[in-house]
């Protein structure tokens, strides 16, 4: 059942005297004391150091950085993480739904319309307003009726709104690239495991059998009466410990096909699949082809920041931040709304549709805080120190950043030296082998020598596919420390944050 009651009119001066009302109350909005702490670092003030500054100058990595290593295999695996990897498909879905946000944050800056039908049977009183016959009588009560309003959004609430959920997108675009690049490099670094441990089993199967022939020539010479009991233990103590080690190689190989399955989203049985990398040989044999180069591009401590993804996502939270500030700041301000609306009512049906049953009606509607118990200083406090913390998180992202690449380059050039040096030794022991080799076939020195020459032979073999396989591995992670390519074409803030709003 409806009551009816009809607007009065005020004139025109009322209305405006409202409206000064208003805007005079809100100029006592007060943001004393509430302000942000925090100020962006500028990469051009971090000290790039003599790690970054004497080296040679190389391009920006490209998105397909891996292929630098020309291994078929590992550029097939790295292709199907990406498109097959559940992390990546979760970071795709958060973009998904950062961009529906953002669609409802849009909303709220267009006008709204809708329309509402009600019909309702009562019985209507006759002791109140109705007179007979239709007080103490059923009857319908009909109305429909189309409503259309507007917020005026004086103050931009709504706008920074929709700007703040328009970098939300932009930090979750960001953040899906890191991921992908994270992916990237796990592979890689998983799959530069896999070679090494190829590499290492290969070693250990030669040097078991060396130890196998100690063995053996020590029965021998202790069946002829030339060695001792104490010479044969001692040969044969090392056959299990050399036996065990492949075990473990074996147990790691098929872990690692396991973990860079799982990688790509998929089971076990796919990593079984998996062959021996082609970068084994490289690590045990000759490497024949040119060493992946130690450089950097031009003024990385500035340019970093628009080069990895982590740093660009960093950078958008903070402007996502700062526009929530913008809303919390348009709290304190009234909200003006325009609002109209258009339709018929009627008690029964039989005028319902006529024109005398037509209403319209139009006009502003004012909201003013007032007293809020301290809540939009609170909630104004509580974003302030959001966005300080956003920019902390972004200066240590970009400080990190760039210890991340100078402790590669120092990785690098130091892994560079210990490779030379162990190639070196490498080669000095390939040398003594040779001699040893030379002297039994002419009948100077007994062939005990020869493998125990061999055996040293390939500890250092070992030991250069060790440090070979690191200079890749950190090479990778060189690539990731700027920023793989990936955050190329990332959109960039416009604008830094203001030191104080």
């Amino acid at each position: 059942m409806r009551l009816f009651s009809f607007p009065k009119r005020y004139p025109p001066v009322n209305l405006l005297l409202a409206c000064s009302l208003t805007l005079l109350l809100s100029a006592c909005a007060d943001f004393s004391g509430i302000i942000p702490q925090s100020k962006l670092t500028d990469g051009n003030s971090l000290s790039a150091g003599a790690a970054l500054t004497n080296i040679a100058n190389t391009a920006w990595p490209t998105s397909s950085w891996w292929e630098s290593y020309r291994d078929p295999q590992l550029d097939a695996l790295v292709r199907q993480a990406i498109a097959d990897s559940p992390n990546l498909k979760i970071a795709q879905a958060r973009i998904r739904q950062a961009s529906s946000l953002a669609g409802v944050a849009r909303a709220a800056t267009l006008p709204k319309a809708g329309a509402e039908a009600s019909s309702t049977r009562g019985l209507y009183s006759s002791e109140y307003i109705f007179p007979p016959p239709l007080g103490g009588s059923w009857n319908w009560d009909n109305e429909i009726t189309v409503k259309a309003s507007y917020d005026l959004d004086l103050w931009d609430k709504d706008r920074s709104a929709l700007e703040s959920a328009l970098d939300t997108v932009h930090v979750s675009a960001a953040e899906a690239q890191s991921a992908q690049l994270n992916l990237e490099v796990a592979v890689v670094r998983g799959y530069l495991q896999l070679a090494t441990q190829f590499a290492l089993r290969d070693i250990s199967s030669a040097t078991l059998a060396q130890q196998t022939s100690i063995a053996s020539i020590a029965r021998r010479k202790l069946a002829a009466g030339l060695g001792t009991r104490l010479e044969v233990s001692q040969a044969e103590t090392a056959l299990p410990d050399a036996r065990a080690n492949i075990e473990k190689i074996d147990e790691n190989i098929a872990l690692l096909r396991n973990q860079i399955a799982a990688l790509s989203g998929k089971g076990p049985g796919s990593g079984a699949a998996i062959q021996r990398p082609q970068l084994a040989a490289r690590l045990v044999g000759a490497d024949n082809q040119a060493p992946l180069a130690i450089g950097l591009p031009d003024n990385v401590p500035a340019h970093l920041i628009g080069r990895r993804p982590d740093v660009i996502a960093q950078r958008w939270r903070v402007e996502a931040m700062d526009k929530n500030i913008d809303v919390a700041k348009a709290a304190f301000y009234p909200d003006i709304n325009i609002s109209a609306f258009i339709g018929l009512q009627a008690l029964g049906f039989t005028n319902f549709l006529s024109s005398s049953a037509a209403v319209r009606g139009a006009g502003p509607a004012i909201s003013l805080p007032i007293f809020e118990g301290g809540r939009l200083r609170a909630n104004l406090g509580a974003q302030t120190a959001a966005l300080d913390a956003a920019i902390e998180s972004y200066n240590n992202t970009l400080v990190q950043a760039l210890q991340n690449v100078a402790d590669q380059i120092i990785k690098l050039k130091s892994q560079q030296q210990q490779r030379g040096q162990s190639e070196q030794a490498l080669a000095l022991s390939q040398q003594s082998y040779d001699l040893a080799k030379r002297a039994y076939q002419a009948g100077l020195t007994a062939n005990i020598n020869v493998i125990q020459t061999q055996l040293t032979l390939l500890q250092q073999q070992q030991h250069v596919a060790q440090i070979r396989a690191a200079y890749l591995d950190s090479w990778a992670q060189l690539m990731q420390a700027l920023g793989g390519g990936l955050g190329d074409d990332l959109p960039q803030p416009a604008s830094t944050v203001a030191a104080e709003k």
